[in-house]
C-alpha cells in the first residue's frame, strides 16, 4: 500500500468561522493553527499547503487565564538603537485584541515560506460582525471551550 501526498492542484479549500468569545487565547490559537495548516483533514501532507481559511470572531472577548495580562509581554524591535519595544497582553488585548490573535497563531505555524502563505488565510475580527457571508463559511466548535 503507498502512502497518500496531496498534490497542490488536488487542494481544495474551505471557509471556517470560529466564535472565541470566553476561550483562552491558547486553546484558540492552537485549534485555528491546525485548520490553517490543513491537520484536521485526512489529507494532511507536512510540505503541502493544504489549509482552509479562517474566520475569528468576537476577539475582544477572548479571555486571558491566570496572570497573563500583566506579566505576558509582547516584544518587538524597531531595527534602531535601544528600540526594544514592549507591551503588556492586557493592553494589547484592550487596544488591539485581533493583533494578539494573529501574533498567537503565528507563533504556532511552521517557520517558513508556507507557514508565511498560511497566516494570509486568518480573519480576525473584534466583534460577531464579519463580511465573508459569499465564501458560505461554516461553523466550527472549538475543543475545550468553556460554556
Amino acid at each position: 500500500m503507498k502512502t497518500f501526498m496531496a498534490k497542490p492542484a488536488d487542494v481544495e479549500r474551505k471557509w471556517f468561522v470560529v466564535d472565541a468569545a470566553g476561550i483562552p487565547l491558547g486553546r484558540v490559537a492552537s485549534q485555528v493553527a491546525d485548520i490553517l495548516t490543513g491537520k484536521n483533514k485526512p489529507s494532511y501532507t507536512p510540505h503541502i499547503d493544504n489549509g482552509d481559511f479562517v474566520i475569528v470572531l468576537n476577539s475582544d472577548k477572548i479571555v486571558l487565564t491566570g496572570k497573563k495580562a500583566v506579566d505576558k509581554k509582547l516584544r518587538w524591535h524597531t531595527g534602531y538603537v535601544g528600540g526594544l519595544k514592549e507591551v503588556q497582553y492586557g493592553t494589547l488585548m484592550e487596544k488591539n485584541s485581533p493583533r494578539a490573535v494573529e501574533k498567537a497563531v503565528k507563533g504556532m505555524l511552521p517557520k517558513t515560506s508556507l507557514g508565511r502563505k498560511q497566516i494570509t488565510r486568518l480573519h480576525v475580527y473584534k466583534t460577531a460582525e464579519h463580511n465573508h457571508q459569499a465564501q458560505k463559511p461554516e461553523t466550527v466548535e472549538l475543543k475545550g471551550a468553556r460554556g
